[in-house]
C-alpha cells in the first residue's frame, strides 16, 4: 500500500475528501504524514481525529528554504512516503523535494490551467467574466502551476453564480477528481 502525505496549509477540505475515499475503498493508499506550515490550521485537527502523524513547520525558523525542505524530506523518508499530496499548500517546492519526488508530487488547481494559476484563481476567473473555468490535477514543478497536467474537469460559471457558489462547485469536483486521479496513478505504478 502506498503512503501518502498531505501537505496543507489551511482547512483541509481536500485532506478529507482522500481521507473519506481511503475510508470508502476508492483510494487504496493510507495518509501517513501531515505535513501544515501554519500554526493552528484547521487541517491540524482533522489529521488528529484520523490519527495521522502531523508536523508543524514554521519556515521563518530555518536559515533558508533549503533547509526547511531538508527537515521536510526527512520526515518523508522516515515515513517511506511514496506520494506528496499538496491539498492547498501554499508554498512553492523547491528542488530538495522536487528532485527526490520527481514525478511524485500533485497538486490540485481551482482553475482550467494554464488559465489563471496562482493565488485567487476563482476570484480572477470573475474578474475575467469567464464562462467555464474547473479544476486541474497536475505534477509539481519547479514553477507555480505550471507542471504537467494530468487531468481537468470544467466548472460552468451561471449569470446568477457568486465567487462563493462557484467556490462550492469547485469544491465539489476536487473532492471527488483528485482521490481518482491519485488512485489512477497508484493503479498504473504497481502495474509496471
Amino acid at each position: 500500500m502506498m503512503n501518502l502525505a498531505v501537505f496543507a496549509s489551511g482547512t483541509g477540505s481536500n485532506f478529507d475528501a482522500i481521507i473519506q475515499a481511503i475510508e470508502e475503498g476508492k483510494l487504496d493508499a493510507q495518509v501517513s504524514l501531515l505535513v501544515c506550515d501554519r500554526v493552528g490550521a484547521s487541517v491540524i485537527e482533522k489529521a488528529q481525529r484520523h490519527s495521522v502523524d502531523t508536523v508543524v513547520f514554521t519556515p521563518k525558523v530555518y536559515e533558508n528554504k533549503a533547509a526547511y525542505e531538508r527537515a521536510l524530506l526527512e520526515d518523508c523518508r522516515t515515513r517511506n512516503i511514496d506520494y506528496i499530496i499538496l491539498a492547498g499548500y501554499m508554498r512553492l517546492i523547491g528542488p530538495t523535494l522536487l528532485e527526490p519526488y520527481q514525478n511524485r508530487i500533485l497538486n490540485i488547481h481551482p482553475s482550467l490551467l494554464p488559465a489563471f494559476p496562482g493565488k485567487d484563481a476563482i476570484g480572477q476567473a470573475f474578474e475575467k467574466k469567464v464562462k467555464i473555468t474547473g479544476v486541474t490535477v497536475h505534477f509539481v514543478d519547479d514553477g507555480m502551476d505550471t507542471g504537467p497536467i494530468i487531468d481537468q474537469e470544467a466548472v460552468r460559471i451561471e449569470d446568477t453564480d457568486t465567487e462563493e457558489d462557484v467556490k462550492r462547485k469547485i469544491q465539489a469536483v476536487e473532492h471527488r477528481l483528485y482521490p481518482k486521479v491519485i488512485q489512477s496513478l497508484l493503479v498504473k505504478e504497481e502495474s509496471l
